[in-house]
């Protein structure tokens, strides 16, 4: 049994206890002794409300009952009225039906019998009508509230997950998508040249090697990140954008990196925008060169990738467009992206600085 178990029952008993002694010692002061030692009824109304309901009718039916013939007031009333708003706010309609009852039985019988003593039975009724009303009321409000607060909070919970969730496909396609097209490029230029410039297709397959490898281990952070709690994970490797333009240029696309501005880190999802849109000069632009900027200005990051190859609609480009969008807008940023008017094809992405 534990401590806060003893404490609650102790406080039962001393209830009983202090209710017997104000009724038969000292019954002047009865009445408003019921709403003194209320308190102590508190910690079995957190773990039993409806035993904490029958004590607290049980001090209110002993006073009228035996001081029948005094002035006591209805004092000892409300210690029941607000039990009965604590259960109506936490338990169920079943719960809350029968102490509903319970109290208006209890309480009609108390207030007839003040009533007797002054025939002011209107004024007995409206207050018993008036003070289960308000105990409803309030107890519902707060049922209300407390439930309208669980909802929100499981929705807001959900559409973390979903965001999550989004992130890390997001993550994958980027990574698979861009991997494979570099594993691709070099698996064809080994296969044509393997006969006559073995050393290009040496460089071929070493190409395909360390891009497997660093594609296995992303993998595995993706894996990992889902086993535990769904954050961002770290292999404990800084990507570079000029690692990027590196394995780009080896899949047979030269990129130009330029920075314009007071550098500072590439956050991650700079880095995997500009992933994304490489992947794309790869596989649909049709060209051996393009262009990156990255502008530092003082509130935002401009990420802006430009080709000269023969272009495509955002549909025609699959599913990277359509997540890079998501990513930006996820960040509250803007995104466009595009044919060129001169040819050729155009990503911008506008990052807020954080």
């Amino acid at each position: 049994m534990t401590t806060r178990t003893v404490l609650s029952w102790t406080g039962a008993i001393l209830y009983l206890c202090a209710l017997a002694t104000a009724v038969f010692v000292w019954p002047g002061s009865a009445a408003g002794t019921t709403v003194l030692i209320a308190p102590l009824l508190i910690g079995v109304l957190r773990r039993v409300p409806m035993l904490a309901l029958a004590l607290a009718l049980t001090g209110a039916l002993l006073v009228a009952v035996v001081l029948q013939s005094l002035p006591a007031g209805y004092a000892q009333l409300a210690p029941a009225t607000v039990v009965l708003c604590y259960i109506v706010a936490t338990r169920t309609k079943i719960a809350t039906t029968i102490a509903a009852v319970a109290v208006l039985v209890v309480q009609t019988g108390c207030l007839v019998l003040y009533a007797s003593q002054t025939a002011d039975l209107d004024s007995a009724a409206a207050y018993t009508v008036l003070s289960l009303i308000v105990a409803l009321f309030v107890g519902y409000a707060i049922r209300q509230r407390r439930t309208y607060t669980e909802e929100v909070r499981a929705k807001r919970a959900e559409q973390a997950l979903t965001a999550e969730r989004l992130r890390i496909a997001r993550e994958l396609h980027d990574m698979v998508a861009h991997s494979i097209g570099i594993i691709a490029i070099q698996a064809g230029v080994g296969a044509r040249v393997i006969d006559t410039q073995p050393s290009e297709a040496r460089n071929a397959l070493t190409t395909i090697e360390v891009t497997s490898r660093q594609t296995l281990a992303g993998l595995r952070q993706a894996l990992g990140t889902l086993r535990n709690d769904g954050t961002h994970g770290n292999d404990g490797s800084e990507k570079t954008l000029e690692d990027l333009a590196a394995a780009t240029e080896a899949a047979g696309v030269r990129v130009n990196l330029t920075y314009v501005g007071e550098r500072r880190p590439v956050p991650e999802d700079a880095y995997r925008i500009v992933q994304e849109a490489l992947t794309n000069v790869i596989r649909h632009a049709g060209t051996d060169t393009c262009t990156v900027l990255v502008e530092y200005q003082k509130e935002n990051l401009v990420l802006e990738i430009v080709d000269d190859g023969r272009g495509c609609d955002e549909l025609d480009a699959g599913y990277g467009i359509l997540g890079m969008r998501e990513r930006v807008g996820l960040l509250d940023g803007e995104f466009s992206a595009g044919p060129r008017p001169e040819g050729g094809f155009r990503v911008t992405a506008r990052l807020p600085r954080r």
